[in-house]
């Protein structure tokens, strides 16, 4: 074998082993540890596929917003709800950030009890991060 195969080879075992390798558990294998799931009453929840783009009104049946996206953040155990408020066609729209476990279907609707466009106008501006 040529000596330059040799030093590619010598070179790639060397690489090979200054790579980080996995930490071995010892003992007994481990297994995932997760909280009881109904799968079924889970099927009962809204895909956030149907809650993106609802139309959120207040008890008065009123049209308050609309649901643009759901955040989760890595230390809250509660998603939030971006709603996009005013505007006409996207211009002018102003974005809000409610907890989403204020948002309750009734009726096929997601309702925000309590809440009016000018309330919702007044909470801080929500911008994307970019």
């Amino acid at each position: 074998m040529s000596r330059l195969l040799l030093t590619a080879a010598y070179l790639t075992a060397l690489a090979a082993l200054a790579l980080p390798l996995p930490a071995l558990a010892q003992g007994a294998p481990q297994t995932l540890s997760m909280t009881k799931i109904d799968p079924a009453s889970l099927a009962t929840g809204y895909r956030t596929s149907k809650v993106v783009g609802a139309i959120v009104v207040n008890e008065a049946k009123e049209k308050i917003g609309t649901v643009d996206d759901l955040i989760v953040t890595k230390d809250d155990t509660v998603p939030y709800a971006v709603l996009s408020v005013g505007g006409f066609l996207g211009v002018g729209t102003r974005y809000v950030v409610v907890p989403a476990n204020l948002l309750v279907v009734q009726n096929g609707q997601m309702t925000l009890t309590g809440a009016s466009k000018d309330s919702l106008k007044a909470l801080p501006e929500f911008t994307y991060a970019k």
